[in-house]
C-alpha cells in the first residue's frame, strides 16, 4: 500500500525542493525530448521543416493547455481530500476524473484535426511552411487522448506526493520518441511525419504507464474500471477548477496566436529563428511549472488541513524558488544563447536572428513566476474564475492591443517580444491583489487551524 505524503506537516522549503525536484527533472526531460524532434529535423532534414513545426508551437500549446488545466483541477482536488483524510471522496474524484479526462482529450484532439489548416491559415503562416505545419498538427492531435491521461494520473500522482513515477515514466517514453525520432527522420526519411508519430507514440507509452501504476495501487488512489463512473458533485468541482485552468492556459495561447501573427509578418528566415530560439521557453517554463505544481499541491492540502500560515509560507516559499530558478537558466540563456540556438539550427545568419528574441526573453522569463506562481496559489484555494479574467484582461486584450498599437507603431521584432514581460507584469499584479484579498476571505472568518 502507498503512503500519501502530508504536506501539513515538516519543514516548507526542504519538502518542496524534495517534492519539485524529480518534477524539475520530469520537466526538463520531457523538454529534451521535445527538443530532439526540432534539433532532428534542424540537422537532418531542412530548415522549412523546422520553420513548420515551428508554426504549430502556440496552436499546440493551446490545445494541450486544456488539459493540463484539466490534470491541475485533480491535482487540487485529490489534494485538498487527502489533506482532509477522506478515502471515499479521493476514490470517487479519481474515478470521475479519469473520464472526463479522457473525453476531454477526445474532444480537444478532433477539433485539433477537423480546423487545423483554417486556424494555421488564420495565423498567416508562410505558403512554403503551412503544408507542413498542418501535417504535423493534425498527427500530434492523435496523441491528445493519451496526453489527457497522462496529465490526469500525473495530477493524482503528485497530489499525493509521488513526483519520481512520472520522471520514471517520461524517461522511458522520451526514449521511444529520440529513437523513433532518428529511426523515422534519418532511415525512413519521413521528415516532419517522423516526428510527430514517434511524438504520438511517446505519449501512449507515458499514458500506459501511468495507467498500469494506478491500477496497481491499493488504496483509495487505485483506478478500478468497475468504478469508472461520474459523481455529479465530483464532476461540479472538477469543472469548476479544471474549465477556468484550462481556459487560463488556452488564452495564453490564443493571445500567443496573435503574436506568432507578429512574427510571420517577418520574412521566413525571422521565422525558422523564432522557432529555434523558442524552444528556451519550454526549458525555463517547465522547470518554474514544478513549483507552480509544489504551490497548489501544498496550498491544497494545508487548506484541506486548515493550516492557516502553511498556505501563506507555501505560496511564498514557491514564488522564490520559481522565481531564482527561472533567472538562473536566464542568465545562461544569454550567455550561451548562439550555443543553444546552434543546436536546432546551423546557419550563422538565422542564429542571430534568433538572439534578438532570446535576448530579451532571456531576462524576462523570472517575471513570469509572480503572475503563474500566484494564479496556482489561488488555484489550490479552490478558486479559478477570477484568476482566469484577470488573465483575460492581462494576457490576451493587453498582448492583442500591444500588437495593434506598440508594435504596429514600431514594427519591430523587439517590440513585439516585449509584449511579453509587460503583460506578466501588470497581470501579476492584479493577481496578486486578488490572491491576497481571497486568502483573507478563506481564513477571515474560519476556526481553522492556524
Amino acid at each position: 500500500m502507498s503512503v500519501k505524503k502530508d504536506f501539513s506537516e515538516g519543514p516548507l522549503l526542504k519538502n518542496i525542493l524534495i517534492f519539485s525536484l524529480p518534477l524539475i527533472f520530469t520537466n526538463l526531460l520531457q523538454t529534451f525530448f521535445n527538443m530532439t524532434d526540432i534539433a532532428v529535423l534542424g540537422r537532418f532534414a531542412s530548415p522549412s521543416s523546422v520553420g513548420s513545426v515551428g508554426s504549430t508551437v502556440i496552436l499546440v500549446f493551446l490545445c494541450t493547455g486544456i488539459l493540463i488545466g484539466f490534470g491541475s483541477g485533480v491535482n487540487v482536488i485529490v489534494a485538498f481530500f487527502i489533506g482532509a483524510k477522506n478515502d471515499n471522496d479521493i476514490c470517487e474524484t479519481v474515478h470521475t476524473s479519469a473520464v472526463v479526462c479522457l473525453v476531454a482529450g477526445f474532444i480537444v484532439g478532433a477539433a485539433g484535426i477537423i480546423f487545423s489548416r483554417s486556424v494555421l491559415n488564420l495565423m498567416s503562416t508562410k505558403p512554403v511552411l503551412i503544408e507542413g505545419a498542418v501535417l504535423y498538427f493534425r498527427i500530434y492531435m492523435v496523441g491528445l487522448p493519451a496526453l489527457a491521461f497522462y496529465n490526469f494520473g500525473n495530477g493524482i500522482l503528485s497530489a499525493e506526493g509521488d513526483t519520481k513515477s512520472p520522471l520514471l515514466f517520461l524517461f522511458i517514453s522520451g526514449i521511444f520518441n529520440v529513437v523513433l525520432d532518428l529511426l523515422l527522420v534519418i532511415h525512413f526519411k519521413m521528415d516532419i511525419a517522423g516526428v510527430a508519430i514517434a511524438s504520438v507514440v511517446a505519449l501512449y507509452v507515458s499514458a500506459f504507464l501511468v495507467f498500469i501504476k494506478l491500477h496497481r495501487k491499493n488504496d483509495s488512489l487505485a483506478l478500478r474500471f468497475s468504478r469508472l463512473k461520474v459523481n455529479k458533485s465530483k464532476l461540479v468541482r472538477l469543472l469548476k477548477i479544471g474549465i477556468p485552468a484550462g481556459m487560463q492556459n488556452a488564452i495564453f495561447g490564443f493571445a500567443n496566436l496573435f503574436i506568432q501573427i507578429g512574427v510571420n509578418s517577418f520574412d521566413a528566415s525571422m521565422v525558422v529563428a523564432n522557432s529555434a530560439a523558442s524552444n528556451s521557453d519550454p526549458l525555463v517554463y517547465n522547470v518554474m511549472s514544478a513549483f507552480y505544481v509544489a504551490c497548489s499541491s501544498f496550498i491544497g492540502q494545508n487548506y484541506g488541513a486548515g493550516k492557516k500560515s502553511r498556505v501563506l509560507k507555501s505560496y511564498f516559499i514557491s514564488l522564490a524558488c520559481s522565481f531564482f530558478f527561472a533567472l538562473f537558466i536566464g542568465l545562461l540563456l544569454f550567455a550561451f544563447g548562439r550555443n543553444f540556438i546552434s543546436i536546432f539550427i546551423s546557419d550563422p545568419a538565422i542564429v542571430e536572428l534568433g538572439m534578438k528574441r532570446l535576448s530579451i526573453m532571456a531576462c524576462s522569463y523570472c517575471i513570469s513566476a509572480f503572475m503563474d506562481c500566484t494564479i496556482a496559489a489561488s488555484r489550490g484555494l479552490g478558486q479559478t474564475s477570477v484568476p482566469t479574467v484577470i488573465v483575460i484582461l492581462g494576457s490576451c486584450v493587453f498582448r492583442i492591443a500591444w500588437i495593434f498599437t506598440v508594435f504596429a507603431y514600431f514594427k519591430t521584432i523587439e517590440s513585439l517580444y516585449l509584449l511579453f514581460a509587460f503583460s506578466w507584469t501588470i497581470t501579476a499584479a492584479a493577481e496578486i491583489f486578488y490572491f491576497a484579498k481571497l486568502y483573507k476571505q478563506k481564513f477571515s472568518v474560519s476556526a481553522l487551524k492556524a
